[in-house]
């Protein structure tokens, strides 16, 4: 609770009462709103559901069900709770069949048991953890990844995608959900609707991020939407999806698949990743983006640049440092 009560501290005035959506998946989604929390307490967390890989994808498969993963993921960094319940949410078991499942996902799992539907399983959950805000599946019909490379091969699956992209060795085209056009809850587009702010990333430009367009109706709840909608940039390039992208082939990926103009501003790191760092990702083909900003401001787009990398060995947004430039780039252009 003592985390709450410092987050209390940090509300400005406007800020408290600001609605912001943000949409997304993984584990930079939800890494950024914790920061968000300590600025705002109307935020409404907009999550793929496409994942078919590990604990989740098993669960997926066991039960029928969507999963519940990076929706966990969200709930805990938005929850007030005691430590010891974060740590029960986060355990995994290490033997048996549970061997690499979470409790937190075993959790949610159950919910879905007694609940008429999955969001109000995750409704429920977030009520057991006193949240911020609310965490929503995009939708809740069960869909599938579905990527396209240049070379005209198809591979289905979010957890097929990385490794098909190296076999083929070239770029991915498209990415598509299976079936096309599930309808969003209605709640996604509700909040899209009367957010003030939205932002959209970080996290895997094709896995995370661009899944939450291609359901019906968020698209064109952000073309309507009078909010200040930004782009959280990466920090680096994603082995498996994006080797070689600079910032504005991202943005030219994210307009591509939603056929609009939905961006108006692209907020990027500026701070150095030293060689230690370097060294760690190079492993990876992974390597700092470059953002080719001249590109990015000829598409309308407006960037600002901060320090937002995390003090630790992995290159991560700070939660903090992250929230305070979304808070500043919301002062400077709310009345625009």
């Amino acid at each position: 609770m003592g985390e709450n009560r410092e987050c209390v501290r940090l509300y400005l005035p406007g800020h408290a009462n600001l609605r912001i959506a943000v949409l997304g998946g993984g584990h930079g989604l939800s890494n950024m709103l914790r920061g968000l929390k300590c600025y705002a307490k109307n935020i409404t967390a907009i999550v793929s559901v496409a994942d078919d890989g590990g604990g989740s994808g098993q669960l997926r498969e066991d039960l029928g069900m969507l999963p519940p993963g990076d929706i966990r993921n969200c709930i805990l960094a938005l929850a007030n709770t005691e430590p010891t319940m974060e740590k029960l949410i986060n355990y995994r078991f290490s033997e048996g069949r549970l061997a690499g499942q979470s409790f937190g996902n075993l959790f949610l799992a159950a919910l879905n048991g007694i609940s008429n539907g999955f969001d109000e399983a995750v409704r429920r959950m977030g009520d057991v953890l006193a949240i911020t805000g609310c965490v929503l599946p995009v939708t809740n019909q069960c869909v599938n990844l579905e990527a396209e490379f240049e070379n005209g091969v198809r591979v289905l699956g979010e957890s097929k995608i990385a490794a098909a992209k190296k076999d083929n060795d070239c770029d991915i085209r498209r990415i598509r959900l299976v079936p096309e056009h599930p309808q969003a809850l209605p709640e996604c587009i509700d909040a899209i609707s009367q957010a003030d702010l939205v932002v959209m990333g970080p996290g895997s430009l094709y896995t995370s991020i661009i899944p939450n367009l291609l359901v019906s109706g968020i698209t064109q709840a952000l073309g309507k939407s009078h909010a200040l909608k930004i782009l959280v940039m990466n920090i680096m390039t994603q082995d498996g999806e994006t080797e070689g992208y600079t910032g504005a082939d991202h943005v030219r990926a994210l307009m591509r698949h939603c056929g609009s103009h939905i961006v108006d501003v692209c907020v990027a790191n500026d701070a150095p990743i030293g060689p230690a760092q370097r060294a760690i990702y190079q492993k990876e083909d992974s390597e700092p983006i470059a953002l080719h900003r001249a590109e990015i401001e000829q598409m309308g787009i407006a960037v600002r640049e901060f320090p937002l990398v995390d003090s630790g060995e992995l290159v991560r947004h700070a939660p903090d440092k992250l929230a305070r430039a979304l808070m500043e780039v919301w002062r400077e252009f709310r009345f625009c």
